[in-house]
């Protein structure tokens, strides 16, 4: 592991910072991920990196429970104790399975997503004003009545940010969620990526956008071979051997931003 790895020694901070010890998931006889140790702050945008396949989607569904896993998950507050409760969590996903042609829309997703009732009762004003209110903060107030298999890429990713960040989340994973948005949508969730990062929110992201690593965040984890090889701030980890051997064209070119 690289000298530019920082684990672990850090002053308390703000609340809800995550810390992942030994982390190890496995199916079957393969593992997947072994050994991974990381910590993120939260007021800060930590950025996981490395070539595909290398374990990071893993480790970001281990954190959200979706993957069973070995080692320790936790959280702690502004003064460095246990946090009192759990976070609470939001979570766009590499992709979402969705049927080009059903009838559904915006807004049945939303109902879906955020209330037991079936989706064509009626729903309370509040609700419905709530709802209008959360896609507005992601400019997408005006795709409520869209179907889902309609919206362009930008579109869907302002829509997910929208309602993974509707409960006021702690912690908000992102997993590739710029796939197939332009370069005007990417401009945008850049934005919104650091508007979200100042209101004291923890934010991981799995990125291959070199430039907006080195340019937004705070700390870059590269993974490799299903382990940390390299942690620090973007400056540091671009520096490294590790980093020359994953993505040797930046390294020689250099990353600009």
């Amino acid at each position: 592991m690289s000298d530019a790895v920082h684990l672990h020694t850090h002053a308390p901070c703000g609340l809800h910072c995550l810390h992942i010890d030994g982390l190890a998931v496995r199916r079957g006889d393969h593992t997947i991920v072994h050994d991974v140790s990381l910590h993120a702050h939260c007021g800060e945008l930590t950025v996981l990196i490395g070539r595909n396949g290398a374990g990071k989607s893993t480790i970001m569904r281990a954190i959200v429970g979706e993957l069973p896993h070995e080692g320790r998950i936790s959280f702690s507050g502004h003064d460095g104790a246990p946090a009192p409760r759990m976070p609470r969590c939001g979570y766009v996903p590499q992709s979402l399975a969705l049927d080009p042609g059903s009838p559904a829309t915006v807004r049945d997703m939303w109902y879906s997503f955020t209330s037991r009732l079936p989706v064509f009762l009626p729903r309370r004003r509040r609700t419905v004003e709530n709802m209008m209110a959360e896609l507005a903060r992601f400019g997408a107030e005006d795709l409520a009545d869209k179907q889902i298999g309609q919206l362009s890429g930008g579109e869907r990713q302002r829509v997910l940010l929208a309602l993974a960040t509707s409960q006021k989340p702690d912690l908000l994973l992102l997993d590739e969620p710029v796939s197939g948005i332009d370069n005007e949508g990417l401009q945008d969730f850049y934005t919104l990526v650091d508007r979200l990062r100042s209101q004291d929110m923890l934010v991981l992201l799995i990125s291959h956008d070199l430039r907006f690593v080195r340019t937004h965040a705070d700390r870059v984890v590269l993974i490799e071979n299903g382990t940390v090889a390299a942690a620090g701030k973007p400056e540091d980890v671009f520096r490294t051997a590790e980093f020359a051997a994953v993505f040797p064209e930046a390294a020689e070119g250099g990353v600009s931003g």
